[in-house]
């Protein structure tokens, strides 16, 4: 049991990084300022089930996808530990990139659209790419295994209930924590991703140079 609990906080740390639910908030509430209450609980359930659509979809067929592509996990947890490690520093240095939120030009489009639940919100804010690779690379360390690759699948469904919590209390999570106290949440995220994005790194190479018997 306790293997078990340690498996899915390990899970549930690493999904909720890359999701970053206390700092997509804030944004939520910026692009949907204007909006009355209900068109904002709306926007907020639409986007977080279309992220919830693409997430399930890498999860499911990220795999036959590396392999119709004929790439080895080995190197997609390379790759992907690189990606996750640039995400890292842009978490810890406090700055909006492309990895992690969208471009100013993209801002703008965003504030024109009357419906901001696919772009920005489901895409990239929630479902990024350090979330998509993320689920790849996790359901690809609990294959062969049904029950662990539903462990993922559901410490994934119950970040997305708190990321859909966190955009629905986004006005008072802002104010409650203020931009300093944001900017700490994001700075200690960033440095567990980096941790993680590490371990993917090393996870690769081992799987791709294992030691001779």
């Amino acid at each position: 049991m306790e293997e078990v609990l340690t498996r899915l906080l390990a899970v549930f740390v690493a999904f909720f990084v890359v999701v970053d639910p206390i700092a997509t908030a804030p944004l939520f509430a910026s692009l949907t300022a204007a909006h009355p209450a209900a068109e904002r609980a709306r926007t907020a359930r639409r986007g977080v089930l279309v992220a919830a659509g693409v997430l399930l979809l890498f999860a499911l067929a990220g795999a036959w996808l590396l392999g119709t592509l004929g790439i080895g996990l080995s190197a997609f947890r390379i790759a992907g530990g690189l990606l996750l490690f640039l995400l890292s520093v842009d978490m810890i240095m406090v700055r909006q990139t492309g990895l992690r939120a969208t471009t100013p030009v993209e801002d703008e489009e965003a504030r024109e659209r009357a419906d901001v639940s696919v772009f920005p919100l489901a895409i990239p804010l929630i479902a990024g790419p350090g979330a998509m690779t993320t689920v790849v690379l996790l359901m690809g360390a609990a294959r062969g295994s049904l029950a662990r690759q539903a462990e993922v699948l559901c410490v994934l469904a119950a970040v997305l209930v708190l990321t859909f919590a966190c955009l629905r209390g986004a006005a008072r999570l802002a104010r409650l924590l203020g931009i300093t106290g944001i900017n700490v949440v994001t700075r200690v995220s960033g440095l567990v991703t980096a941790a993680l994005a590490v371990q993917f790194v090393l996870d690769g190479i081992a799987q791709a140079f294992p030691r001779a018997g």
